[in-house]
This record gives structure tokens, sequence and C-alpha cells, in this order.
């Protein structure tokens, strides 16, 4: 499959002028894209992947957020869970069919041949799309498309961390100084950092707790690649370095910094024996 990232870019940027573009959150999402096409390609590279894989990961990084702008306009939030499942949508727009699960179906169907001409990875670019935010990679897909789908989903949770530095947190948890300078972070999140695994969206009940729950991200990286880049970006620790006004709160990411340090060291460690 030949990739035009010219022409690909060229008709993101045509799809997106279609939005807010003074909207920092339609912004946010452009710069977005594009650090996850570029993560998406150095992690295929990384692997020894040739040319058209390295595009083809490329690729898969510029559509897998093409939901976050419809999501955005129609209900004024990033938030999947009072609005729509945006990797969804944003499948159901490139390719057609139900309109982001609502049961209507959407004009913008069949976008994706505005992108690509050729439909021969279109199976793998819908699967990739629609299931990158979701908790888990689905059991039973080939070897090759689930491998795809481990790129993407990693260069998106690395460039999360930056997105949640380089933005107010208070403007990305859709809160008040006030409750995120004092929240503390819940017992059910700190567990659930402790067992080294993602958080799940229904444990977080504070904005702090979605600070953890970012980081905890880290913890489902699939590739050395992807290790490194967080270890050279340093935004995990950025965020929980994170100046709460409350003193319990303070000792509470203190103690998960520690944790993830130490992680971090001992994955290190493992690939400089690779």
């Amino acid at each position: 499959m030949r990739i035009d990232r010219e022409h690909v870019m060229q008709q993101f940027r045509e799809y997106t002028n279609h939005y807010d573009a003074s909207d920092e959150k339609t912004a946010l999402k452009i710069g977005h894209t594009y650090r996850v096409a570029g993560l998406c390609g150095r992690i295929a590279d990384s692997e020894g992947m040739g040319e058209e894989q390295q595009q083809l990961a490329w690729l898969l990084g510029m559509l897998h957020d093409v939901g976050r702008f419809e999501q955005l306009r129609r209900y004024h939030t990033f938030n999947d869970a009072i609005s729509v499942d945006h990797a969804l949508l944003g499948a159901e727009l490139l390719f057609g069919g139900q309109d982001g699960g609502k049961g209507k179906t959407d004009e913008k169907g069949e976008m994706i041949r505005l992108f690509v001409g050729d439909a021969s990875e279109d199976t793998l670019i819908e699967t990739a799309v629609r299931v990158h935010s979701a908790y888990r990679v689905p059991q039973g897909l080939d070897q090759r498309t689930e491998k795809f789908c481990h790129i993407l989903r990693d260069a998106d949770k690395i460039d999360i961390l930056r997105v949640n530095i380089d933005t107010p947190l208070e403007e990305i948890y859709n809160t008040t100084r006030e409750e995120l300078y004092h929240a503390t972070v819940t017992e059910a999140v700190m567990e659930s950092f402790y067992e080294h695994h993602a958080t799940l969206r229904s444990l977080k009940r504070t904005p702090v707790d979605h600070i953890a729950g970012h980081v905890s991200l880290v913890y489902e990286l699939v590739f050395p690649e992807s290790i490194r880049i967080v270890r050279e970006q340093g935004y995990w620790e950025k965020l929980l370095r994170f100046p709460s006004e409350n003193p319990q709160t303070r000792r509470q990411l203190d103690a998960l910094y520690k944790e993830m340090r130490d992680f971090l060291e001992k994955a290190e460690g493992k690939l400089n024996v690779l």
C-alpha cells in the first residue's frame, strides 16, 4: 500500500478546517494527531518494519482521532463517558455505517477514500482506529493487525502524557482550580496504580485520580521503544510532581512517583540486556 504523506496531511487540514481552529481544544487535537503519527512511525521503525509498513503506522496516527473533532462540535467535550465513544465515531466517519453507535447512517461515511485510494488495508485501519482507546485490544485479531493496533495505542498513550503537561489540567478535566489543587487520590486508584496496570475510568472520582490514571498508561506500553521514549520525554515525572496544595495528595503523588520510577528503571534495565 503506497501512502502519499503530503496528500494525507492536506486532506487532514481540509477536514479540520471545517471546525473552529481558534478553539483550544481543536488545536490541541490537531497537534496531538501529528505527534502521534510521528511516534507511530518511530515505533514501527524500531521494530524493523519496512518503509511501507512504517507509512501505514504513520497513517494510523493521522486518522486515529478524526472522531474527536466531531465529538467536540456535537457535545462540547472530549469526555467519552458523557458524550460518545470517539474511537467508534471516528471509525464510522471514515468507513460509514452507524453514526458513532447512535443508530443513524452518517453522511461522511467512506471518508477514508479521501486519504487513501487503495482499499487493501481498510480492515486493519478501521480496526486500529476503532479500538485505539479501548481498555484492551480485543482477542481474536490476526498477529499483524494486533501489532499495528498496539503501535497506535502506544503512540497515543505516550502523547497523552505530553498533552497533560502542555494543557491546563482544569481544562482537560473540566474542573476548577480549587478542586484540582485540593483533591486527593482515591484509595481504589492508588491500589490500581500499585497493581501495575491502567486505571479503569470507572474508578476515577477526583481530578487527581485522572493524573494518576494517565500516568498508569505507561504500564500498558508494549514496545521497548515506547519505554525509551517515555523515559526520554519525562512527562510522567512532571505530572506526578503536580504541586497540589493538599499535603496528603503530595504524599500520595510522591509514593506513586517512586513506584513508577522503579518500574521504568527495571524495564529499561531489561532493555539494556537485550
